[in-house]
């Protein structure tokens, strides 16, 4: 359960970025909404209780429970459906036990675990049509459960978690290939159907992508955006200052839907300006990187895919919740790791990255 760990060998880098991101992210949740930058203080002490124990606890022992993981990720995502389920807006994406909390983002961290195991227990088949039809399966329960809360945005991301990891598990270049091709044509044929007027998406879905194609034309549907790319370019250079009283500031006038959550790097863009806004992604990116360099020093193919796991929902996550910030991608409803308020996303990103600190004091090679 325990090794003797080598200190050299501990990611400190990767702790202080952890680190630096998040007190960032309590100062903006702060200004956006005051109410809120208490609570994300505690997740945030949360979050380092929950880092200290999974980097001490060695990632090979925890990995033997992996049936544990993936199941215990099948009935936080089945929750959603009993009497604790939560509904906001159509979604029921949370549940209510006395505190209200998103299964879906537990459920990610759950999963590395389990395909980390699963894929480095079977890497001599991973090309074998036979395995990737069982793959497909395990991996279709927990995607098909989340696109049913609905949650299409958080079903991509996660789906986009555990194609990584298969390919980083060595998945031939041809299926790569083979599975790109057919998106492309997946996608663009969603957006045929969607501007000849025809789509088999939900409704809120369907007039999410329509107001992010045309925004004229759906102003109700499109203005969280479009108020959000006000902000991000009225903030300039410097930005205007956290919790500024400016009578011109986008947020202040409440303009800024879930300014504390989804459209939280509007605010940070607004007030901390476009220097601000680059160190939040130098430092997602920062993240994301240490997390692969940590996996190709990696003592087994477990540990590199659990670094990788991580990596990719930091990345991802991050990335898609930036682009709809600024209008690169339709709106959905994805928070940014370590930014946005949220108790369950902070302590269970900690909790991932403190695997991957395990996995760097068990890697052969020190760090420079």
């Amino acid at each position: 359960m325990f090794r003797n760990y080598r200190i050299k060998n501990f990611n400190f880098l990767l702790m202080i970025c952890v680190f630096v991101l998040t007190i960032i992210g309590i100062a903006v949740v702060g200004s956006a909404e005051a109410s809120y930058q208490n609570k994300q203080i505690i997740g945030m002490l949360l979050g380092i209780i929950a880092m200290v124990i999974t980097a001490i606890i060695d990632y090979d022992f925890v990995l033997q429970f992996y049936r544990l993981w993936y199941v215990g990720a099948i009935a936080l995502l089945l929750s959603v459906f009993t009497p604790l389920g939560h509904s906001v807006a159509g979604a029921t994406r949370w549940i209510d036990v006395g505190i209200r909390f998103q299964p879906s983002e537990m459920a990610k961290v759950l999963l590395v675990l389990f395909f980390a195991h699963f894929l480095s227990k079977n890497y001599e088949h991973v090309n074998d049509p036979k395995f990737l039809m069982r793959f497909a399966i395990l991996a279709g329960i927990p995607l098909v459960l989340i696109v049913s809360e609905p949650d299409l945005s958080t079903t991509i991301v996660t789906f986009l978690i555990i194609a990584s990891m298969l390919f980083c598990a060595g998945l031939s270049y041809k299926v790569v290939s083979w599975a790109l091709g057919l998106g492309i044509v997946g996608v663009s044929g969603i957006l045929i159907f969607l501007i000849n007027g025809s789509s088999f998406l939900k409704g809120y879905q369907n007039k999410r992508i329509m107001a992010w194609l045309y925004p004229d034309e759906y102003p109700q549907d499109s203005y969280q955006q479009q108020n959000s790319i006000m902000a991000i370019g009225s903030g300039q250079f410097w930005g205007k200052g956290l919790n500024n009283d400016s009578i011109d500031s986008v947020k202040n006038g409440n303009y800024i839907a879930e300014p504390q959550t989804d459209f939280i790097f509007a605010v940070a863009a607004e007030e901390l300006g476009f220097v601000g806004s680059v160190a939040i992604i130098v430092l997602l990116i920062a993240i994301s990187v240490l997390c692969i360099r940590t996996s190709k020093k990696a003592r087994n193919l477990a540990g590199q895919l659990i670094c990788i796991g991580m990596a990719s929902i930091v990345g991802y996550q991050g990335f898609v919740n930036i682009c709809v910030v600024t209008g690169l991608l339709p709106n959905t409803g994805l928070t940014l790791p370590f930014i946005s308020y949220g108790l369950t996303s902070l302590v269970t990103l900690y909790a991932g990255m403190g695997f991957v600190l395990n996995v760097s004091l068990q890697t052969k090679k020190v760090y420079l």
